[in-house]
């Protein structure tokens, strides 16, 4: 996005244990999504680019992320924190 900077992931320790925990967990999720994702768009015949892929795209990330916020849930049940996940 335009205007938004985000500190890079890589070379420099920018996770907290807890997040570092959840990077972890989301990190197959995201990975297959992600396959799903560019095997579904390179796919798709150049006039189909647009318009149902694009709420085919917005499906995939809503799935992903009911998936962050269930590890997310899960991670706190790890701790105690969230109970009945």
């Amino acid at each position: 996005m335009a205007g938004t900077q985000q500190a890079p992931l890589t070379g420099v320790k920018v996770l907290n244990e807890e997040e570092q925990s959840l990077f972890e967990a989301l990190g197959p999720a995201f990975e297959q999504e992600r396959l799903r994702v560019a095997k579904m768009l390179a796919n798709k015949p150049d006039e189909k680019l647009f318009g149902d892929t694009e709420f085919e795209l917005r499906d995939h990330m809503l799935h992903l992320g009911a998936q962050s916020l269930e590890a997310a849930a899960k991670e706190r049940q790890k701790k105690g924190r969230v109970r009945g996940c």
